[in-house]
């Protein structure tokens, strides 16, 4: 069993070495969609153990962890494909393209889509206001956010206002386990933040028992993601960077992340 949001249920599972994938199914309707497709295998044995057919990918971006399994899948269950319109062209197989702001109903449940470019220029992530979850694929970390592989520290603050907009309560499906050493890094930049230190150790045991980590809630981010966070005082003091504008700060984490 997976969790319940009203009819609407995930199931999560890792995958690959990092990975998480997600089925989203609607009871109702009876659909199924996987968050993106990284490990075929993977969803093929999720889908068998809850007795669900496959009929939406439902696709964040272009990688191959995130979309190397869709042709194969949709060969294999005639699954429609979803993905952003920014990037159709290195989508494997899509059948709608979505922008941003564009509502999408995956049966009677309706996601709003927000192209969150950065990590790459065509993104997107998928929030169920009604479930209050989102899908962030690798736009947002628990504690970090996706490398710059492709858009600016400008492009990926922008889209991380995005997510900064959503409820505290909001749930944030992420598609990697990274959070150990997000935290670490968190810390050494702001090492007196109460709610990051907390939430370390809570981590740190969670990961030493091989539970996951995620989801994790905008609440919960805001107060300990570096990212979210370049208006700390702490963080622009220990960056040397107390003047600089929020883009800067932010880089400035990013690049130092990079490094770490």
């Amino acid at each position: 069993m997976g969790t319940l949001f009203g009819n609407l249920e995930v199931h999560q599972f890792a995958c690959l070495d990092d990975n998480y994938g997600y089925l989203l199914h609607d009871h109702i309707t009876r659909v199924t969609a996987c968050i993106d497709t990284p490990d075929v295998a993977a969803i093929e044995t999720a889908l068998a153990a809850n007795g669900w057919k496959l009929t939406h990918i439902l696709n964040t971006h272009h990688h191959y962890d995130h979309a190397g399994g869709n042709l194969e899948l949709k060969e294999k269950t005639r699954a429609i494909v979803v993905g952003p319109h920014a990037d159709a062209a290195r989508i494997p197989g899509i059948d709608i393209r979505l922008s941003d702001q564009d509502d999408y109903y995956f049966g009677k449940h309706k996601a709003v889509i927000y192209e969150t470019p950065g990590h790459t220029i065509g993104h997107v992530v998928y929030y169920f206001a009604a479930a209050g979850i989102v899908f962030v694929g690798d736009t947002l970390f628990s504690m970090g956010c996706g490398r710059l592989f492709e858009g600016t520290p400008e492009q990926m603050w922008h889209s991380l206002q995005k997510l900064l907009a959503l409820p505290d309560e909001t749930l944030v499906y992420c598609a990697h386990e990274y959070t150990q050493s997000n935290a670490r890094f968190a810390l050494t930049l702001e090492p007196h933040n109460n709610a990051l230190v907390e939430r370390a150790a809570q981590v740190a045991k969670l990961r030493a028992a091989n539970l996951p980590t995620v989801p994790t809630t905008m609440g919960l981010e805001r107060q300990t993601n570096p990212f979210l966070r370049p208006d700390s005082a702490e963080l622009r003091a220990t960056l040397g960077m107390l003047d600089a504008d929020n883009v800067a700060v932010f880089a400035e984490t990013r690049r130092r992340k990079d490094k770490f």
